[in-house]
């Protein structure tokens, strides 16, 4: 008999590629599923990338967990059965908390997760372990362009439009964006973009496989994208090309805005940026020029203690030239993670309810607190940040539950952050891989993951869709739902208070519908149903205004029809169609109106100087993602990209007396990291670059600065300031076996 394949989605980036899975014949060597492509899906149209080609050999029993292992008395992790292992973290957890109180227990979740387990962490959290220490490693990634597209529109979207909208553009800005390596199906839409006669425009310190496909590449010094922003700005206003009744009619602060650009005169950003002062004026030009336009910015702006102004000042273009709102037009964020748009919005966050609610608004603990039937006084205020969390681990924070992150790895300054991990009371993980986190945890959870289960993920679009389970899970493996329904029965200190936690996806996904109705990321008028029907819905997405969906679900608050309702009569309210497009009428703000947010140039903050006196950014490659966890276990993926490497221009190669593969120490003021020169003229001469996928001797966070943005808590991956030396054979191995 013939296996059906199951049309599901990619569990790496925010494209969110769509593929189909078939359970492989059985006594088939290698991955238990074959994949093909699933080329009617629109955001990939059956393209994949290396990563999601190979996704399947991660499927396979000897490359993930399949027993829960527990810190054996003489130190080793051993396996062990299910019961043993929940009974350890009961008493791990339960302990802790009662001898220092329910703030001594932290939870920390990731941009990986369904929706369905990020809004029931985050639910576990505070109604579970009624704590406010829970944040994720989404911290790391898009929190600052989600702050400042709240402070500017009202609401956080990473795309406010689909991706077909990028072809038919007149000009893109990519700022700080390598989409060719982090996310290579995407790379079409700019491709197509260009034969459509539009024009891309990419800024980035480095000449990057993307920027190879730009019409201007720009390359600033790292830590100066605000100053740029505000220079190009300032040629606006100065060459007349404000849209002044867009900004008369669509827009609040302009003035203000416009006064803090003007300081920002061309040569004195030249100066700052080492932008020449022609190719300021040729963006001005070629972004002005185009009837339509957008700037799309990524980690390179955002991943510094001042992303948020300087996403702000990449937003303050685009309203100054009347782009958001508009067809083919706006400003967006390349979000990164699988499930980063949607891990942001549910209530895994420091400060955060389900449906982008704000923890610290009456209202919404009201609301939320009904759908949990708990009282509102009973939730806790906000926690910590990510890394302020992690910081904290071994002082106020003592035990912590960990899904779905590997902090050692992808943390900044990551030798102190292991430090902290190694001083908690009680660390519990929960993951599909042994990672490098994992290893160092009392209790190791094996966990399914993507073709083993259902649930949601909502890619960078804002586009909501169904991954399916296409297998089996292996014994001895089980949902994280399923893990927390377990500790809510053993912790919870109420009788029954697991029946809060469902294992069903779907049921889970029912009461994340009712929790999110009437927030700014509104998923009531989505179902399963509708998810298995189509490509995917938009948010926000309501119900129909009496509460039903497709005619069929219960009234969500459960309230009455009203009498002139056409239920009634047997006609079903229409559902509503989903928000490819967002403010085209208007802004997510009381007035309507987009927000100009003045702001400044500031330093980064660690300059160079004469103890170090070099730039280290930091970034991906293509055949390795995130902190490695999943694809360094595939050979393929392994063999091209084997390790880590120190990218330096030849000038500095020559100060150093390096050549190609030389090893090379790079030293921060937070500590050393050791790899091969790769020497190249794609790079700037003041700086250097590392990727950060690998632990030990060449870890790239050892070196990175923890230093926080103010309002999203930050950290500034993108740029410290470091020093170089090649170092000899026999240096490099003593600092491998330190590392190890």
């Amino acid at each position: 008999m013939e296996s059906t394949a199951t049309p599901t989605h990619c569990p790496y980036c925010a494209l969110q590629c769509g593929m189909n899975l078939t359970p492989a014949p059985a006594g088939t060597a290698g991955p238990t599923v074959e994949l093909t492509e699933r080329a009617d899906f629109p955001v990939n149209r059956g393209a994949l990338c290396g990563k999601g080609r190979t996704a399947p050999e991660l499927l396979s029993s000897g490359v993930r967990l399949t027993s829960p292992l527990v810190r054996s008395d003489g130190g080793e992790l051993v396996p062990a059965t299910w019961e043993e292992a929940l009974e350890r973290i009961t008493a791990g957890l339960g302990s802790v908390r009662a001898a220092h109180g329910a703030d001594a227990v932290g939870v920390f979740g990731g941009g990986g997760l369904t929706n369905e387990k990020a809004y029931a962490l985050g639910k576990f959290a505070r109604i579970v372990l009624g704590t406010s220490e829970i944040d994720y490693n989404g911290r790391f990634c898009m929190s600052s362009a989600a702050a400042a597209g709240i402070k500017a529109f009202g609401v956080d979207r990473g795309l406010p439009f689909p991706l077909e909208d990028v072809p038919r553009t007149g000009c893109v800005i990519l700022v700080g964006s390598n989409p060719a390596e982090t996310m290579p199906p995407a790379l079409r839409y700019f491709t197509e973009l260009r034969e459509n006669g539009g024009k891309l425009i990419v800024v980035d310190p480095r000449r990057t496989r993307t920027a190879d496909h730009a019409d201007l590449h720009l390359a600033p010094r790292p830590g100066t994208d605000l100053a740029l922003a505000l220079g190009l700005l300032h040629l606006v206003v100065s060459e007349g090309r404000v849209d002044e009744e867009y900004v008369r009619e669509r827009t609040t602060g302009w003035e203000e805005a416009r006064a803090a650009a003007m300081a920002h005169w061309p040569e004195y950003v030249e100066r700052i940026t080492g932008v020449p002062v022609p190719q300021l004026r040729e963006v001005v030009r070629m972004f002005c020029a185009a009837e339509s336009a957008m700037v799309l910015t990524a980690r390179g702006p955002e991943q510094q203690s001042k992303g948020t102004d300087t996403v702000g000042a990449w937003i303050n273009l685009c309203l100054a030239t009347g782009r958001p709102g508009r067809p083919l037009s706006g400003y967006g964020c390349l979000t990164g993670q699988g499930n980063g748009q949607g891990g942001r919005e549910h209530g895994q966050k420091a400060d955060q309810l389900p449906g982008y609610r704000k923890l610290d608004d009456p209202a919404a603990r009201r609301h939320v607190a009904e759908v949990w039937g708990v009282d509102p006084d009973s939730l806790p205020g906000p926690g910590r940040s990510a890394y302020e969390l992690l910081d904290a681990l071994g002082g106020d924070v003592r035990a912590l539950l960990l899904m779905a992150s590997n902090p050692v790895v992808s943390a900044p300054r990551a030798a102190h952050v292991e430090e902290r991990i190694r001083s908690l009371d009680f660390l519990a993980v929960c993951d599909v891989v042994l990672s490098e986190t994992a290893a160092l945890a009392d209790v190791v959870l094996p966990v399914t993951q993507w073709a083993e289960e259902t649930g949601t993920t909502t890619n960078l679009e804002g586009r909501v869709v169904l991954r399916r389970q296409a297998i089996t899970p292996p014994d001895g493996v089980r949902s994280d739902l399923r893990v927390m329904h377990e500790l809510a029965a053993r912790l919870g200190e109420r009788e029954g208070l697991e029946k809060k936690f469902p294992t069903d996806p779907e049921e889970v996904f029912e009461e994340l519908r009712r929790a999110s109705a009437g927030g700014p990321a509104d998923y009531s008028g989505i179902s399963y149903r509708r998810l298995a029907e189509g490509d995917g819905v938009f948010w926000p997405c309501p119900a129909p205004a009496a509460g039903v969906q497709d005619g069929e679900d219960a009234a969500l608050d459960g309230a009455p029809l009203p009498d002139d309702d056409p239920a009634r009569d047997g006609t079903p309210p229409d559902p509503h169609p989903g928000t490819p497009r967002l403010f085209l009428d208007r802004f997510a703000t009381p007035d309507g109106r987009a927000r100009f947010v003045p702001v400044a140039h500031r330093p980064v903050a660690e300059e160079p100087d004469d103890a170090y006196p070099v730039l280290l950014t930091t970034g991906r490659v293509v055949s390795q993602y995130q902190s490695g966890a999943q694809t360094r276990r595939v050979p393929e993926l392994n063999r091209a990209a084997p390790g880590p490497f120190v990218e330096l221009h030849p000038r500095l190669a020559d100060r150093l007396g390096a050549a190609e593969g030389d090893l090379l120490a790079v030293e921060s003021r937070r500590g050393r990291a050791v790899a091969a020169a790769r020497v190249t003229t794609a790079i700037r001469p003041d700086t250097v670059f590392m990727p950060f996928h690998w632990p030990g001797a060449g870890r790239a966070n050892t070196l990175t600065n923890p230093a926080l943005d103010p309002t999203s808590r930050m950290p500034e991956f993108k740029v410290c300031a470091v020093r170089v030396e090649k170092v000899e054979q026999d240096a490099a191995r003593r600092d491998a076996g330190r590392a190890g």
